[in-house]
């Protein structure tokens, strides 16, 4: 029962943190360029091949291809310090995200908010209105998606890594994901780390 209740305090601890933490991966941060803007790629995107960008904003359409992977069309917003899309007119236009397994469109629908880590891989011409209009393509590799239409405070995210997505439902999950879906919960959320346990628990040990 001690084991169980220093645990408890452990994640606890882990839940007060998350708010301060970055909603895509330090591994990530450092490898990317924080200074390359979209409008800078948006007039080189071949020269600027395979480096690492960290874009958000908000969805505008999410489409299943046909061979497994989907792409999503995001209205670019700056990002807060935290990685999250901030709350204005700005835009720098429109960049698709290439992922490489199939996301729900009911979940990643239009007016949702992200925030993609990738690498840049080119960019791709379709019709915008009457005209065509080029996008930048960046290949995830760490996809945060903010629940909430057009808000930034009550994410509780699902979180797609280039290993895999660590679903926010039932079943069975080992430490590393429960730690890893607890960091992500922002604290102005109602989701407390108690119920994120229950969710989480392993049925063989009932809590």
């Amino acid at each position: 029962m001690k084991s169980r209740y220093t645990w408890f305090l452990f994640l606890v601890f882990i839940f007060l943190l998350s708010g301060c933490a970055h909603v895509i991966s330090k591994d990530l941060r450092i490898k990317s360029d924080p200074s390359l803007t979209l409008g800078q790629v948006r007039q080189n995107p071949d020269a600027l091949k395979e480096k690492l960008v960290i874009w958000g904003g908000e969805i505008i359409e999410t489409v299943n291809q046909r061979d497994g992977t989907t792409q999503i069309e995001v209205f670019q917003r700056p990002l807060g310090w935290r990685g999250e899309p901030k709350e204005t007119s700005y835009s720098e236009g429109r960049f698709l995200v290439l992922a490489d397994s199939y996301l729900d469109p009911y979940i990643f629908r239009r007016g949702k908010r992200i925030t993609v880590g990738g690498e840049i891989i080119g960019e791709k011409t379709k019709p915008l209105g009457e005209m065509e209009y080029r996008y930048p393509v960046v290949s995830s590799k760490q996809i945060y998606l903010f629940f909430g239409l057009n808000t930034i405070t009550n994410p509780i995210p699902i979180i797609m890594t280039h290993g895999g997505r660590i679903p926010i439902g039932e079943g069975d999950l080992d430490l590393e994901a429960i730690t890893t879906a607890i960091l992500t919960v922002n604290l102005s959320t109602s989701i407390y780390p108690f119920q994120l346990l229950k969710k989480f628990r392993k049925k063989r040990d009932p809590f």
